[in-house]
């Protein structure tokens, strides 16, 4: 089970939650978030992380420029797409930046909107559920129907994120089979400063389920 802590802000939280068995981190490159943080301190974050922690830069309808120059700086390994860029933005994103991985986040509002992934399945590595929120693109603390996802069955790897805490993990992961989970909210003292006994804990929690 892969898992994903998101919207780091501070070196030494990020280089303690890969020591606590993050297997990726998510740096939110949208300015309107306030976990946001700068390609500049992406790269002192990043440089703090072990070799094979994932290092995923969250980007909200930004340029692909702007993507390839911070995931140059930072020293990405990934691109997570949360807006609503196209299956057509993503392909060219491939070719300008083949080096590293690439995600395409939905927000889900229904059962309908999983209808609309399949054209990204052809364009991207892995898809990423989120809670939908009308007004805000992620980092709600609201949870998905999980129900919903039981059938859910894309042909690559899918990530579940959306309101998940060291409480409720045990059941999301009971109901669903996702390959790997994404969380920030759950996790967090206030936006970008993690507690990292939740952290542990939460990761505990993956663990023993692995086990059972």
């Amino acid at each position: 089970m892969e898992i994903k802590i998101c919207g780091i802000t501070q070196p030494q939280q990020g280089a303690a939650i890969a020591r606590l068995g993050a297997t990726a981190l998510g740096l939110i490159c949208a300015p309107q978030s306030p976990r946001y943080v700068t390609p500049a301190h992406i790269a002192t974050i990043t440089q703090g992380i072990p070799q094979g922690i994932e290092r995923i830069g969250v980007f909200v309808d930004a340029s692909l420029a702007t993507i390839a120059e911070t995931v140059t700086v930072g020293q990405l390994t990934g691109v997570q797409l949360h807006g609503q860029e196209s299956p057509a933005f993503c392909q060219t994103l491939r070719e300008q930046c083949p080096q590293v991985m690439l995600w395409k986040a939905f927000r889900v509002r229904s059962p309908a909107t999983l209808a609309t992934m399949p054209p990204y399945y052809a364009v991207v590595d892995a898809l990423l559920l989120d809670a939908y929120h009308p007004h805000l693109e992620g980092g709600t603390g609201h949870t998905l129907n999980w129900q919903d996802l039981q059938t859910f069955t894309p042909p690559l790897p899918w990530f579940l994120a959306g309101g998940l805490n060291p409480d409720n993990i045990a059941t999301a992961l009971t109901m669903i089979n996702p390959a790997g989970v994404d969380v920030s909210s759950g996790v967090e003292r206030s936006p970008g400063d993690k507690d990292l006994d939740q952290v542990k804990a939460l990761i505990n929690q993956i663990r023993l389920l692995s086990k059972s």
